[in-house]
């Protein structure tokens, strides 16, 4: 495999002069020389390395990007919004999965940190363990401190550029659709009770039913993975141990997927289902998935503007609203 010094040699110029050339220095060159350069890398099929590129540019042309679970349809929807806006300005994007566990996510915002991206957008739902949160919080204001930029969606304890999703609304749309429909025994499938994303919507399910007048006891709310296998199992629980339940508002569509795949198996019992984010996949399941909408991938659009942009004399906040979308799946009573 060539070297830089093999690059340099073949094309007669100093190794610092090579590696000006291909590692795009701001240092001005003469065509004469780029030209040499650039024809003796392309006959010797020269790799560039690319932790010295970055080194070498004047800018960061790289960002990070971090999400519990890139295969999650709801982030694969808000990476593409995220990768179309990176991609538009010239920047690479890393992508790291931290598949909701708070210390993995650490290691990415150092790892990130010491390869000296421009940007991290934080797109995974934020922590209500004030530890946890605190230590994020404190990774990202090191590397803010040597000129990176954060964005994150959704509610997270760092003071900064946001998009925020209303969660806690959507919530409230999903129960308030279900109660005026007559559902009056309706259970939850919730996510994992430490995120902030699960909090909130469920907070909004829980204004919606003293509002009018329902019953949301604590044995109709179960805590499972944002997955389809997540929500299968509790809706197959449902079933098992609440019979009483007419409905289920599953608190993202996968999880509300895997709810209707429980019905099925169970003989396809009578259930009204709710989903929420309104993910491509709610048109096409049977029958279709009513469901709250956000927005995914604008919510990725606005958070790697933010990050590319300028810093502002304060930290912006941009509010998505949420949408109810109503399908096959809920019906009245």
């Amino acid at each position: 495999m060539a070297t830089l010094a093999d690059v340099a040699r073949h094309a007669g110029v100093s190794t610092a002069t090579a590696s000006r050339i291909i590692n795009g220095s701001s240092k001005p060159v003469a065509d004469t020389l780029r030209a040499r350069v650039l024809a003796a890398v392309a006959e010797l099929k020269y790799v560039p390395n690319a932790h010295a590129q970055m080194l070498a540019r004047s800018h960061r042309s790289a960002v990070g990007v971090i999400v519990h679970d890139v295969s999650d349809p709801y982030f694969a929807e808000i990476t593409r919004g995220l990768q179309r806006v990176a991609t538009a300005d010239g920047r690479l994007v890393i992508i790291c999965n931290s598949f909701r566990e708070p210390e993995r996510e650490l290691e990415y915002i150092d790892l990130l940190h010491a390869h000296q991206v421009a940007a991290i957008v934080i797109a995974g739902s934020g922590y209500l363990d004030p530890a946890a949160a605190l230590r994020l919080d404190d990774r990202l204001r090191a590397f803010e401190a040597t000129g990176g930029r954060i964005a994150v969606i959704g509610r997270h304890e760092h003071t900064g550029d946001a998009v925020l999703p209303d969660n806690e609304q959507g919530g409230f749309l999903a129960g308030t659709h279900l109660f005026e429909l007559g559902h009056t025994e309706v259970a939850v499938i919730a996510g994992p009770s430490y995120l902030t994303t699960t909090f909130d919507r469920l907070k909004g399910m829980q204004r919606a039913a003293r509002k009018y007048g329902v019953k949301l006891p604590k044995k109709r709310v179960i805590h499972a993975d944002f997955t389809r296998d997540g929500g299968e199992q509790a809706a197959a629980k449902v079933l098992a141990e609440l019979p009483d339940v007419t409905a289920i508002a599953a608190l993202n569509d996968s999880m509300a997927v895997g709810a209707l795949a429980a019905l099925r198996a169970a003989g396809s019992p009578r259930l009204a289902v709710i989903g929420f984010d309104d993910m491509p996949i709610a048109r096409d399941v049977t029958p279709s998935l009513t469901s709250v909408r956000l927005p995914l991938t604008e919510l990725g659009e606005r958070a790697m503007t933010l990050a590319l942009g300028a810093a502002g004399d304060a930290p912006r906040v941009e509010r998505v609203e949420a949408e109810l979308i109503v399908r096959e799946s809920t019906w009245s009573l």
